[in-house]
Order: structure tokens, then C-alpha cells, then sequence
């Protein structure tokens, strides 16, 4: 229901260095590496690798066949048909401008390493068959695979690796600038080996962040015009090519029949069908019809109304349909109305916790939802991450000692709960809580309407882009009319939501953020205070805090799982205090309906699903008159 969750070239490379070699270990250097290492310190050195993991051991061995959560032997062939609310303007996912499909990026778009979905942050093998890095993490080097290859036959060498880090680092989105800003030296070490030196110290998953770099082909891209690149199809090195593409409607993405990775353990399983076309709808009503028309194969549902009553119609019984809740083991994406702190009517936190006292998520639940929500009050909801009920150890309580005023004694203690209403969408306890925050703020009920110390009205627009989300805002706006505020709602198409939100033009909007097990530098472009004033970012409320910062930073350098919870419950306990959203709720299952002509694995990742590791039936596989044919 709400929106999820897929510079000039004036820096240049540091002088070459001496490409490294091994050098022969003497035997007094060995016994010193021996010692340290009984002593449980690891060695300056590395050797190369399979794969790294963020924390520990990576689950799978060198030599692995293939994931546990995909079949093997799936049958390739057939289209994949989806549906998509919104449109599209650009086949650019890695740039600001427009409306990118952003499918593209896994699907064409290739990294240097693969992420394992049944580990909280673990990357093997990809265009690079093997990584390096020191214990400090100083550095990171990936020798490429000698198979790899783009789309149009030619190798991926460390020319594409260095030229594909210093294009996204000056022309990419906010968040790869800001990662690969933070690289300090770049060089090739010989004709399949790139090394990556990092400028300080501290931040751990680094490796891991250029691993997951996107590798674009040097040959095949004017840097000058990457940013209005617009609907020109990319060339990419992943397992689809861009067929056709009707603009703003459909795009079709291809296999490649001489894919360079196919028969890599890491991708064994994935990627079954032949062709997969996404159709974008820009109505969420016309987006349901054609499912319903058997146009498109698979939906995810996020209206638990239309889950509980509407998908028995005439089609689903005669064709089968399959509705599916799978489970993530991931936290709770964190489903809310932002408040843009950019504005001054929300400057002061009082003014937002008031606003939250008025949302009464027991009638919107019960009248809009069937029940079928849970409230949310955690960034990282349902998780070991969560601060939630939980009081601050000592851990947090040693990181949070510079920031005294930045967490709130009751969420300090764990006492903290999003308010509670008695359900009749007129609990006049919460109203009553509301104007006393509201007093302590400025702001006076006064002849039915909130104003302040010059009589000004407490009036502020908020921002939807469906029907879904126009339905919950109206609903909230009666709900905060009774504290005398005028909320007006304005539905905006798909395009314009998108541009207005990417520079922060909105009162308050609904948004929703999701979460791994492994947070790291991406909360900094969430809510970073460098981030705030960037556009493009996901810091959506505008948060500039110190205390937000280094709650990061330290998330980003927990040598441990035990740091990194930690780091996360203090991040946590912080964004709580700040009231910097209206928090809504979330299904305990993700919902999905698709045709039985379309199949998935018996095992789900940690993630719930991979649809990358879905098929089609064989139609030699359906027995004549099944009625698990298309229509």
C-alpha cells in the first residue's frame, strides 16, 4: 500500500603502484605469524577468497555447488509477466534523473560479488572469482573472473572496475558517491586484479560495499552524457538484455543465450525464464483488474482489504490461484508518515509527537484493515535490532554517554510504546495529551482551530500517489481535524510523487524503509546529517543529528555481531526519540498471488522470497486441458 521496498572526471586515479606479488615468507616471518595467530591475532596479510561475510564465517565452502533456497535442476524457459504500479522514464537505474526501471540493476547490471540470501550480509564469487582483504580492512582487491564478459562479447577487465568506481563516484546516485567517496587510492595490479585502498579507518564493510559495486563497460559509455542516458538500453554483463521497451508502459528483458555466468554456483537456480516483460499500471484499480484478467503472473498484495475479500472472483476459482504468506526473517520494513523537519511547522519534536498521539491505528486497523496489521515503533521492528521493549545495555548506555539528551528516558528503559487508543477514532485521553504537547509547543486550540502565538492556523498538505494511500490519509486527516488541524491530501501522479519527494518538496508523506540483518552505510544516506540537505536520499524527515552519526559510524565499525546489535539498538533508540515519523504497521506475512503455471522453490531465504528463482510449468510438463494453462 505504501511506497517501498529493488561531476567532471577532474579526480583522478593515484599513481600507479608496484603491482604485488607474493613474497617469499622466511621461515622467522612464518613462526611470527604462527605465534600470532595462537594468540588470536590475525596475521597483516590475507589470502584470497571465495567469499566474505560482514561478521564470521561465510556459510558456504570454496567449491559450493548452489544455494539451499533454489532448485538446481528448475526448468528454464517461458516469460515471467509482472505488474508494477507507476511508470517510468528512464532505463537508468544508477543515475538521479527520472524514473528509472530499476529491475535493470540485477537483471542486466552486474557486481563483482553475489550476496548469499540465507546469511544477514555474506557476498561470493561473481565477476570476481576471488577477494582479498586485510584484517583491518584497509583494502580490498577482486580478480576477476577470466570467463566474464558483457553482453556484447568483450571481457570485463579492471579498466571497466576502475571506470565503473569513478563514474558512480562523480555522476552516481547520492548513496555511490558517498561509498565510493571513500576510496582513497584505485589501481589496476595486473590484467585481472584491481586493489581498493580506503581513506581512514573504521568502517568494516567498506570490502563489501565495492563489492556489490555495479561494473558497467568503459567501452560502451560517454561518461558526459551517463546522467541523461534517458531510455537508451544499457550493455550490461548479467543474464537479460533489454528487448523491447514502450516508454513509461512495458519493458521486455531478454535472455542472454551466451550469458558468461550461467553455470556459476552462485547462480544455479536463478534466473529460469526466458523472458521477463513488466507492465507498469498507473491506477492501483486497473493494476488489480488485469491481474484478476490473468494479465500479468504474479502480485504482491499490500492491501490486507483486498487480501481478506476480493480475490474470489470467477477467474481464481476456475484457475487456481495460489495465494502464498511467506515469512521474512529480516525486520519489519518500517511503514510510516514522514514528517519533513525541513518544514518549520515540524521543526520542534513536540509539535510531531503530538501529531503521532492523534493517529489511532486501533480504528484505522479494525474499519480499514480487518486486523490484519501490527503497529510498528521499531526502525528495525520484530528484529534482535529492535530497541523495542528493550532496556539499554551496556553497550548502548557506553555509546550513548556523549548524547545524554538524545534518547528519551522511556525509550532508554525500554518502557516506550507507540500510543494506544481505545479504538473509537475519539479517544479523548489521546486528544488531550495532544494539545498538552501542543501547549508546551506554541500552539492553542482556539474556536475549533489549532493556531499559534500570531494566530496563524496549524495547516500543513499531505502528499500520497494512490488510492491505497489517499484512503489512510484522508482517514488520518479527520483524526487530526479534531485537534482543530487542517490536513489537506493531495494525490499526485506516480512521476511527480517521485520528483517531489527526491527534492524533499512535501509536507508530510507515507513512506516505508527496509532493513537487513546487517545495517551499515546505508543508514547513512537514511538518516545521515550529510544526507539531509542531498537530494536524492532516503533521509526523507531531514534528520541532523550527532548523536545519529555516530551511531552509524559505529554500526559500520562493529568487528562483532555483538557491536553491531548493539550500534543498531542505540540508532534505534535515537530515531524513536526524534518523533520523526508517525509510525503505521505492518503485515506479519508478505502476500503473494500468482497462477499455478508459475512455481518456487520449497525453501525461502531469510528474505521471505527470491522470485529471481521462480519458474514457469513447461507447457510439455501440463497435462491437455489442465486449467493451470494461461487463459
Amino acid at each position: 500500500m505504501l511506497n517501498a521496498g529493488w561531476q567532471s572526471e577532474a579526480r583522478e586515479f593515484a599513481a600507479p603502484r608496484i603491482p604485488r606479488g607474493r613474497p617469499y615468507i622466511g621461515t622467522a616471518f612464518l613462526a611470527i605469524c604462527l605465534a600470532g595467530l595462537a594468540a588470536g591475532v590475525q596475521p597483516a596479510f590475507a589470502e584470497p577468497r571465495h567469499a566474505i561475510a560482514m561478521h564470521g564465517e561465510p556459510a558456504y565452502p570454496p567449491g559450493f555447488s548452489h544455494f539451499s533456497y533454489v532448485n538446481p535442476d528448475a526448468p528454464k524457459g517461458g516469460r515471467l509477466t509482472l505488474g508494477l504500479l507507476g511508470s517510468f522514464d528512464s532505463l537508468n537505474p544508477l543515475a538521479v534523473r527520472g524514473t528509472a526501471v530499476q529491475q535493470i540493476r540485477n537483471y542486466v547490471i552486474e557486481s563483482l560479488l553475489a550476496r548469499g540470501q540465507d546469511e544477514p550480509f555474506t557476498l561470493y564469487g561473481l565477476l570476481a572469482e576471488t577477494v582479498e582483504m586485510d584484517d583491518a580492512r584497509s583494502f580490498v582487491t577482486f580478480r576477476l573472473n577470466p570467463l566474464a564478459r558483457f553482453a556484447d562479447g568483450k571481457p570485463v577487465t579492471p579498466d571497466d572496475v576502475l571506470f565503473s568506481w569513478r563514474l558512480l563516484r562523480d555522476k552516481g546516485r547520492p548513496n555511490h558517491r558517498y561509498y565510493y567517496g571513500k576510496v582513497a587510492r584505485a589501481e589496476k595490479l595486473d590484467e585481472r586484479t584491481v586493489r581498493f585502498d580506503f581513506a581512514g579507518k573504521g568502517d568494516r564493510e567498506l570490502p563489501l560495499i565495492l563489492g556489490l559495486m555495479p561494473i558497467l563497460p568503459k567501452h560502451a559509455i560517454n561518461a558526459d552524457e551517463f546522467e541523461d542516458s534517458g531510455l537508451k538500453p544499457p550493455l550490461g554483463s548479467g543474464p537479460y538484455r533489454v528487448g523491447e521497451v514502450r516508454p513509461g508502459e512495458s519493458i521486455t528483458l531478454k535472455r542472454d543465450p551466451n550469458y558468461w555466468g550461467r553455470d556459476l554456483a552462485v547462480n544455479r537456480g536463478l534466473y529460469n525464464f526466458d523472458e521477463i516483460k513488466i507492465d507498469f499500471f498507473r491506477d492501483s484499480n486497473t493494476w488489480f483488474e488485469a491481474f484478476k484478467r490473468g494479465l500479468y503472473d504474479v502480485r504482491f498484495e499490500t492491501d490486507p482489504g483486498r487480501w481478506t475479500k476480493q480475490y474470489d472472483f470467477p477467474f481464481a476459482r476456475t484457475g487456481h490461484l495460489v495465494r502464498e504468506g511467506f515469512v521474512s526473517a529480516e525486520p519489519r520494513p518500517m511503514m510510516a508518515f514522514v514528517f519533513n523537519t525541513r518544514r518549520a511547522i515540524f521543526a520542534d519534536p513536540r509539535v510531531r509527537g503530538a501529531v503521532n498521539e492523534l493517529f489511532d491505528f486501533e480504528w484505522v486497523n479494525a474499519n480499514l484493515y480487518y486486523g490484519a496489521y501490527r503497529r510498528n515503533g521499531s526502525f528495525f521492528q520484530s528484529s534482535e535490532l529492535s530497541a523495542l521493549a528493550r532496556p539499554a545495555d551496556e553497550r548502548e548506555k557506553t555509546l550513548l554517554k556523549p548524547f545524554p539528551d538524545a534518547v528519551r528516558p522511556d525509550v532508554m528503559e525500554g518502557r516506550y510504546r507507540p500510543p494506544v487508543s481505545d479504538g473509537s477514532g475519539r479517544d479523548r485521553n489521546r486528544l488531550k495529551g495532544a494539545l498538552l504537547l501542543f501547549a508546551e509547543a506554541g500552539w492553542e486550540l482556539k474556536g475549533g482551530k489549532l493556531v499559534d502565538k500570531k494566530g496563524e492556523p496549524f495547516r500543513f498538505e499531505i502528499m500520497v500517489s494512490s488510492r491505497d494511500e489517499e484512503r489512510l490519509a484522508l482517514a488520518f486527516s479527520t483524526m487530526l481535524r479534531r485537534a482543530g488541524i487542517v490536513a489537506s491530501v493531495r494525490y499526485v501522479d506516480g512521476t511527480q510523487f517521485e520528483q517531489r519527494r527526491r527534492s524533499y518538496d512535501f509536507d508530510m508523506m507515507p513512506y516505508t524503509w527496509t532493513q537487513s540483518l546487517s545495517p551499515g552505510n546505508e543508514q547513512t544516506f537514511y538518516w545521515g546529517s550529510e544526507s539531509a540537505d542531498t537530494p536524492g536520499t532516503r533521509n526523507y524527515m531531514g534528520v541532523k543529528s550527532k548523536a545519529v552519526d555516530a551511531m552509524i559510524a559505529a554500526l559500520i565499525a562493529a568487528r562483532d555481531r555483538a557491536e553491531l546489535v548493539a550500534a543498531a539498538r542505540a540508532l534505534d533508540r535515537i530515531l524513536i526519540s526524534g518523533d520523526y515519523v508517525v509510525p503505521l504497521f505492518y503485515p506479519q506475512e508478505i502476500w503473494v498471488a500468482h497462477w499455478p503455471w508459475i512455481e518456487h522453490p520449497a525453501k525461502a531465504p531469510l528474505t521471505g522470497l527470491q522470485i529471481e528463482s521462480w519458474w514457469r510449468i513447461p507447457e510439455s510438463s501440463q497435462v491437455n486441458g489442465d486449467s493451470r494453462k494461461r487463459p
